[in-house]
């Protein structure tokens, strides 16, 4: 397999969904290709680093819906353009 195999495929084995032919080329090419093998490792270690996040507590997914919800239904205090500093300064 080359790079650009790989990296078509690289998610599925990492997460095991591969069939067997693939997951030994994949290995192999993984043990071959540092680039490869280095992208795996940070796949890997996201991988391992989101696990160990705690789940968000009770209200958490509630207040989220709620601010943006809030993001939905106000409107833009004064003028929008001014605000967001898209006016075009004075004399251009």
């Amino acid at each position: 397999m080359n790079c650009m195999q790989v990296g078509r495929v690289l998610q599925s084995y990492l997460d095991g969904e591969t069939d067997e032919v693939t997951a030994r080329r994949v290995a192999a090419h993984l043990e071959d290709c540092r680039r490869c093998g280095l992208e795996a490792s940070v796949y890997r270690e996201l991988h391992d680093a989101l696990a160990r996040r705690a789940e968000p507590g009770g209200g958490a997914v509630e207040r989220l819906r709620a601010f943006g919800a809030s993001l939905m239904s106000d409107p833009p205090a004064g003028d929008d353009d001014a605000e967001h500093g898209t006016t075009p300064p004075a004399g251009a």
